[in-house]
């Protein structure tokens, strides 16, 4: 007996100024990015400080707050940095690892951030923009070309390990891109899933390529209302 794929319709499939749909698999959870980063003084300012009170107020102490209150902190000009990059979605995955039954680290939580981007691109065919995203990277980098329903896409693929200066834990993160040109041939989509479970690498292509092949630049909500469309 087959399952039919059971779907969720985000808000953000509504938008009418939206320029890509795409849908994530179970386990991944959105991080409302304008929720996150509100105009001070503003409604949506409150409306943050209204949800964390419960967590300041649960702290133990005054030290435990203000530690909280740093790591915010932290994750906000992480947010920040990315959005003036011009990330517009980004989403913290967590999966079990199921891969090997009998693998001591069978059961191990997954933890995986991703991304969409958009860049400003010079008029060319898109073939030939999708080629040119690729072109500069390292020689042991994994590149692939597709076709696919929204287009020409490539794929890359690489292991980057922090740099001791840099604070962040010297634990290989493997990134993975698929960057697909926008039909006005101006622009360029870039989907990133960053994980540091580089033992898994396989099964998180197999995610990233997932996405992919279901991304629309056409809203595919107007003709049949089918499909988990998340607007960037």
């Amino acid at each position: 007996m087959t399952t039919a794929p059971h779907f969720t319709v985000a808000d953000s499939a509504e938008d009418p100024d939206a320029d890509i749909w795409f849908a994530e698999p179970a386990g991944f959870t959105a991080v409302p990015l304008d929720a996150m980063l509100p105009e001070p003084g503003s409604q949506a300012a409150d409306d943050l400080r209204t949800a964390l009170a419960p967590f300041l107020e649960a702290a133990l102490d005054g030290m435990a707050r203000e530690r909280f209150i740093a790591q915010f902190t932290h994750g906000q000009r992480l947010l920040a940095a990315l959005t003036e990059a011009g990330t517009v979605h980004c989403s913290i995955g967590l999966h079990r690892d199921d891969v090997d039954a009998g693998d001591a680290s069978c059961g191990r939580p997954l933890l995986s951030f991703f991304t969409v981007s958009w860049r400003a691109t010079a008029v060319s065919p898109r073939a030939v923009t999708a080629a040119r995203t690729v072109s500069g990277l390292d020689g042991q980098a994994r590149v692939e070309f597709a076709e696919l329903p929204c287009g020409p896409v490539t794929f890359s693929e690489a292991v980057h390990t922090p740099g001791a200066v840099s604070g962040i834990p010297q634990m290989p993160l493997v990134q993975f891109r698929a960057h697909l040109p926008h039909p006005d041939c101006r622009q360029l989509a870039v989907f990133t899933l960053s994980t540091t479970a580089v033992g898994r690498r396989e099964q998180y292509r197999v995610i990233l390529r997932r996405i992919a092949a279901l991304a629309s630049f056409d809203n595919p909500l107007r003709p049949a209302a089918l499909g988990r469309g998340d607007g960037g």
